[in-house]
């Protein structure tokens, strides 16, 4: 289930890191938070010395404190990721929600069937997050300034943690504040009903998307 990132996408395998988990996860599919696909990272945690898998109570077993159990303890990639904020090094977007529950209020740890349906991964599971490629953005992920966000603009990491924001090519020289340049924008649109079929995403939201290029390898700080 992806609230900010559309489907259509070009991107290499190769340019996948899938080492890291989210220290966020949303409660729903239809949460709208840092635990969604589509959003920007950063390293949190990079402590190569811990165990590949570390094990540890979770409040997600439910309840534990039962008598005689042996253990309850959940595992969990030690290395961590969070939403990257505007003037920090950025790893890339993820590409799976880090989710709980499905819409129906279900763990999703005893339905793996419909967590794969949702493209989710569980809390503490490593989480693909794409370092470069081409997307596609829903205005959710973005904090849309139409003079900012028309083609040819640079895409930057926005004051709010995880979401980007557009950056006109005259306004890079000279910068002022703080700056992390991941892409640029290709292209924009906006979603509408049309033929009386009606647009969920125009609906809920103002419908506006866009298309850009990104490379969290090659981005800078200023």
């Amino acid at each position: 289930m992806s609230l900010r990132l559309y489907p259509f996408r070009q991107y290499s395998e190769q340019d996948v890191i899938n080492l890291f988990a989210s220290d966020t996860a949303d409660t729903s599919p239809s949460t709208n938070g840092n635990g969604s696909a589509g959003v920007f990272v950063k390293v949190s945690a990079g402590n190569l010395d811990l165990d590949p898998v570390t094990y540890a109570a979770s409040s997600y077993l439910g309840k534990t404190d039962y008598p005689f159990l042996g253990a309850a303890q959940y595992p969990s990639v030690p290395l961590t990721f969070t939403a990257a904020t505007a003037g920090e090094p950025v790893l890339g977007i993820t590409l799976n929600q880090t989710l709980l529950q499905d819409e129906n209020g279900e763990k999703l740890l005893y339905n793996p069937v419909k967590r794969q349906e949702l493209q989710a991964v569980l809390t503490g599971q490593a989480v693909p997050v794409a370092t470069r490629g081409v997307f596609t953005l829903a205005d959710t992920a973005i904090d849309w300034i139409d003079a900012d966000m028309a083609p040819n603009s640079h895409l930057a990491i926005s004051a709010n943690a995880g979401k980007v924001t557009g950056l006109a090519a005259s306004a890079v020289s000279p910068l002022t504040g703080n700056y992390s340049i991941v892409g640029r924008v290709l292209a924009t649109g906006q979603r509408v009903s049309s033929n009386g079929k009606s647009d969920y995403f125009a609906g809920t939201t103002t419908g506006k998307y866009a298309m850009v290029q990104i490379d969290c390898v090659s981005s800078y700080t200023v």
